[in-house]
């Protein structure tokens, strides 16, 4: 993990910590493509080109910015979105492992 991410992180739960780290991890791993991680404007965020995705943590969730969001609108509908387009995941709610990885994969490649 990028060391400025990291440092960012450490400010949040453990709980939001391992939830980034689970959907961090599936980012990597769903796409064939090395991901560059940085920070942009304070938020982590993952780029392959100059396609990326980000996860804006909060105390108690997720924000996840990827542009195949909406696209899967009707799969997450468990899931808020946000008007900007953002998926929100909760603490107390599964992660759409299945759904994030087809997100991550449009979004990226």
């Amino acid at each position: 993990m990028d060391k400025a991410i990291q440092d960012y992180m450490e400010k949040y739960s453990e709980e939001v910590q391992a939830l980034f780290t689970e959907v961090r991890e599936l980012i990597i791993k769903s796409v064939p493509d090395e991901v560059e991680e940085k920070l942009w404007a304070k938020l982590p965020s993952f780029y392959v080109g100059n396609k990326f995705v980000r996860i804006i943590p909060f105390k108690d969730h997720i924000n996840i910015e990827a542009a195949a969001v909406i696209e899967y609108k009707a799969q997450l509908e468990r899931y808020k979105i946000t008007p900007k387009g953002m998926l929100q995941i909760y603490l107390n709610q599964p992660i759409p492992l299945e759904v994030l990885q087809s997100i991550f994969i449009e979004s990226l490649i």
